[in-house]
């Protein structure tokens, strides 16, 4: 038995080294997936509503494939605006960001003695070796991973909707040998997945809007821009709520000039974080979601170091499902009351 369990253990030592790497290098399988998972658990109620109504599989797919595309429609029409927003006051802007740079940066200059023209903007002396093409061609590099991304997200969706890649018999045959608790746990699953994408959008839809009415208030440029900023970044566990007070409260400094209604502004977007974020979001959450703080700070790291910024994003989800997994066993049970703060 000691023998045993020394293989196993030394197996196990073996097996987290390749199963890392192979997460890694199989990021663009496992990221789409992951994704298009909690995307069909979305779905799968009004999917299960149209099957009552006795409406044909096929054209329940074709309705939700039109509910995706109308999503999809509606954010590249609300880019198009936020573009136009942008351009419409560039130079205005431009110019504002170039006098409180001006000031920041004169002093520093001096006090290193270095030497630029006087006629010379910050922006254009610091900023000349800027290549445009390739910062063209960067976005456009982005924009096509970003398109091939979401048809590959597509396609899983549409797959496991449609029941060609069925969830529920993997995990009977992978993780649960038994039907009946293959069953309980898939809907255990999908009912906390769905509880936190919900909660997640909702959260983030009234953060983004609370920073666009804000930034309306005090005349801040670009409010639509700032609000589907916070709204994304909202997603990105801890981190991204910090990043977008950060930057919001920096573009800030540059245009509201009364230091005592720059620090009201920070004050109050740093207060719709706070009452959005850590107040109604873990309310909204329940006690489903009690996982350790130290246990969600390590996971972002972990499968931020793994995956980039869709690792922080889904590193949560993976959490609560681990746990959920966890939890169907004596033996790691208790790992999951100790370590995730399950009651």
């Amino acid at each position: 038995m000691d023998k045993l369990r020394t293989t196993n253990i030394l197996l196990a030592i073996i097996a987290l080294p390749v199963g890392f790497v192979v997460l890694q290098k199989l990021h663009f399988i496992f990221i789409p997936l992951l994704f298009s998972m909690f995307i069909a658990l979305l779905f799968l109620p009004l999917m299960r509503w149209l099957k009552k109504k006795k409406i044909n599989n096929f054209f329940s797919l074709i309705i939700v494939g039109l509910l995706i595309a109308l999503f999809f429609f509606l954010g590249i029409e609300l880019a198009k605006l936020v573009s136009k927003e942008i351009l419409s006051s560039k130079t205005e802007v431009l110019q504002n960001i170039d006098v409180k740079m001006q000031q920041l940066i004169v002093p520093i200059e001096e006090s290193f003695g270095s030497e630029r023209n006087g006629n010379q903007t910050i922006s254009t002396y610091y900023f000349k070796k800027l290549n445009m093409q390739e910062s063209i061609f960067a976005i456009g590099m982005s924009f096509k991973t970003l398109l091939s991304s979401s048809l590959i997200i597509l396609f899983f969706v549409i797959l496991l909707l449609a029941e060609s890649l069925n969830f529920q018999k993997i995990l009977n045959s992978t993780l649960v040998k038994q039907k009946k608790q293959s069953i309980i746990m898939f809907n255990r699953i999908e009912k906390d997945m769905q509880t936190f994408v919900k909660v997640k959008f909702f959260v983030s839809f009234l953060t983004g809007l609370g920073f666009t009415i804000f930034c309306y208030v005090f005349d801040v440029s670009f409010p639509i821009f700032w609000g589907l900023f916070a709204f994304a970044l909202n997603f990105v566990q801890m981190i991204g709520s910090i990043i977008s007070v950060i930057l919001l409260s920096f573009f800030a400094f540059v245009e509201i000039q009364t230091t005592g209604a720059l620090l009201f502004f920070i004050a109050l977007i740093t207060l719709v974080q706070v009452v959005f974020g850590a107040i109604l979001e873990p309310v909204l959450m329940g006690k489903s979601f009690s996982i350790n703080v130290i246990i969600i700070v390590l996971m972002i790291m972990f499968w931020g170091f793994i995956w980039g910024i869709p690792g922080m994003i889904l590193s949560i989800p993976i959490t609560v499902f681990i746990k959920i997994v966890l939890e169907q066993y004596p033996k790691t049970n208790k790992i999951s009351q100790l370590i995730l703060g399950s009651e």
